[in-house]
């Protein structure tokens, strides 16, 4: 009951449209990044919007489905599993950025190569064991690189579905 007054139904509505809004700015960033800035991504970095896009949909999902029982909470738990997914791949991101240069895996073929002569099971494995190019820090804001930034990115919205989860099973428990 508490987090329902906490969190009343139309600011968690607003609050699934304010998720989704933030995936597709974050993801029209990246093309911004790629396209006018001129820094390709790396096989990690093609990874992270690919969570950062599941949690979109999530959201939308969740925004879309919240007068329903099942289907709002497997909207929620997409989002959840597609922000955990985020965390742990910038966090390996984040990993690779800090090997000394001497550690760093080397760089393969580019991912489109890759994706063009491997089955997608293999693509998926190459991209998530990343390469040298993934150690690459090629900007920063505020002494911390894109990657960890992300990760900061996705912590908050595994910890907000996480919530929205919550709330969603004592409004059922209540009502």
């Amino acid at each position: 009951m508490m987090l329902q007054r906490l969190f009343p139904a139309p600011l968690v509505a607003g609050g699934y449209l304010a998720g989704f809004l933030i995936c597709v700015l974050l993801l029209a960033s990246a093309y911004y990044f790629e396209y006018q800035m001129f820094l390709d991504p790396c096989p990690l970095c093609i990874v992270q919007r690919i969570a950062t896009l599941g949690i979109g949909i999530g959201c939308l999902l969740a925004f879309i489905a919240r007068h329903t029982l099942w289907p709002h909470r497997i909207a929620l738990i997409f989002t959840l599993a597609s922000s955990v997914f985020g965390v742990w791949v910038a966090n390996r991101h984040v990993w690779l950025q800090g090997l000394p240069a001497d550690e760093v895996p080397e760089c393969g073929p580019s991912v489109e190569y890759m994706a063009e002569v491997l089955p997608f099971t293999e693509l998926v494995s190459f991209m998530l064991q990343a390469s040298g190019s993934c150690a690459d820090i090629s900007w920063d804001f505020m002494n911390m690189s894109m990657p960890e930034w992300t990760r900061v990115i996705f912590v908050v919205f595994t910890l907000v579905s996480l919530l929205g989860l919550v709330r969603a099973w004592a409004a059922d428990k209540q009502g």
